[in-house]
């Protein structure tokens, strides 16, 4: 009951965490201030990339003062906020980009965006004045006002930080994680917030979802249950059997689930592509179902068979078993959930880890005590009783 009890806190932890990814923000654009006694109207935390805006907006002149707030990818990195006047996405934006020039000094430029591999310095489609930057406690800020066209409403902004810069001149490409990607909103003028896109929140959500059912299914289930054939079968004969069997395919069917998510993730996201979290993904599904089918093809004890059966059953298991782990770690490094929760899973395998240890111990002295003698341990694996001695792979 201690182990299940510490696998449901793990989970809900880990539901908590992946369905609220602004939970790891450390700060607020709320608590910033600006040496230069800056002030604005209104201040936003963006949602990705820890990034965030302030600004104040005058319908009159329909004017746009802003200051952006970014921690580049590293100090001689760079920061990036600019507004696409034709699109969501990247492609089509005027940004205003801000780094470290041979001088070491800080500047901004402004840069067109006319595809994901031409990105050209000049003057943007906005005039842009008052344009500014500084760097203070490993953050970096944006200043600029902006003229937008009369009567408009909100604007489709894209941020983004990177950590080269060539020759001191050019910012260098970016990485290309969920964060950089989905780095853009809508700024809603006359409300004053930050608007998501719907498309995009749901992308999010479903991304969270499958990383969910995934770290369940493979992460935690499935290695109880394994936990609960290898060990229980020595105290509680043959309920150890039911329990193994509801506890796989509960593992199974929450897998599948997760893998089908996965599925439709990757037919929404063009030009996104994880091949090593997809390709263990693949391979993950087919043992998985290789290990259900065993469930079918299953001989009585007693079948000359049977020997071979659990070689199969066995040796599938424990590679469901080690690529679901190893692929619940690409999915973290993918959704980037912080790395506390890394460290929690690992802990938590370790826990099962220790636990294991000791049963296997503790099981080997009682089936030793029980059946003393070489011949009688092979009984136990030939399947005379049924039962598999706990080292037995």
């Amino acid at each position: 009951m201690g182990l299940y009890q510490s696998c449901c806190v793990i989970v809900l932890c880990f539901m908590f965490l992946l369905l609220n990814p602004q939970f790891s923000y450390s700060m607020s654009c709320t608590t910033q201030k600006f040496t230069n006694n800056k002030l604005y109207k209104h201040c936003n935390d963006l949602p990705h990339l820890n990034c965030y805006i302030h600004w104040t907006y005058n319908s009159k002149v329909s004017s746009l003062n802003l200051a952006f707030v970014a921690t580049p990818t590293k100090p001689d990195g760079w920061i990036s906020w600019g507004i696409n006047p034709i699109g969501t996405g990247m492609v089509g934006t005027q940004s205003l980009i801000a780094f470290k020039n041979l001088n070491d000094t800080i500047v901004v430029k402004t840069f067109k965006l006319n595809s994901y591999k031409s990105i050209v310095p000049g003057e943007l489609e906005y005039r842009v004045s008052n344009m500014e930057a500084m760097y203070s406690n490993e953050m970096m800020v944006i200043f600029a006002s902006v003229e937008l066209p009369k009567g408009m409403r909100e604007l489709n902004q894209v941020w983004q930080v990177g950590s080269l810069v060539l020759n001191g001149k050019f910012p260098g490409i970016h990485d290309f994680q969920l964060e950089n990607l989905n780095s853009k909103g809508k700024l809603d003028l006359m409300k004053g917030k930050n608007v998501n896109n719907g498309l995009e929140d749901s992308m999010v959500k479903s991304r969270n979802i499958h990383g969910i059912l995934n770290i369940v299914s493979w992460g935690i289930l499935f290695p109880i249950g394994i936990m609960i054939a290898r060990y229980l079968r020595t105290f509680v004969d043959p309920i150890w059997f039911y329990v193994h069997v509801t506890c796989q395919i509960s593992s199974y069917i929450i897998g599948v689930s997760g893998w089908a998510t996965g599925l439709k993730l990757g037919s929404q996201s063009k030009g996104i592509m994880y091949n090593s979290h997809r390709d263990f993904g693949i391979a993950l599904f087919c043992l998985a179902t290789l290990q259900v089918f065993a469930l079918f093809l299953r001989p009585k004890k007693e079948h000359k068979y049977r020997f071979y059966w659990n070689m199969y059953h066995h040796g599938v298991g424990y590679g469901v078993l080690v690529l679901g782990i190893i692929n619940v770690f690409k999915g973290l490094e993918i959704l980037q959930p912080g790395n506390k929760w890394k460290l929690a899973y690992i802990i938590f395998l370790s826990i099962i880890g220790g636990i294991a240890l000791i049963l296997e111990a503790i099981t080997w002295t009682i089936v030793l005590k029980k059946k003393p003698g070489k011949s009688n341990i092979n009984k136990l694996y030939d399947g005379q009783n049924g039962r598999q001695p706990p080292l037995t792979s």
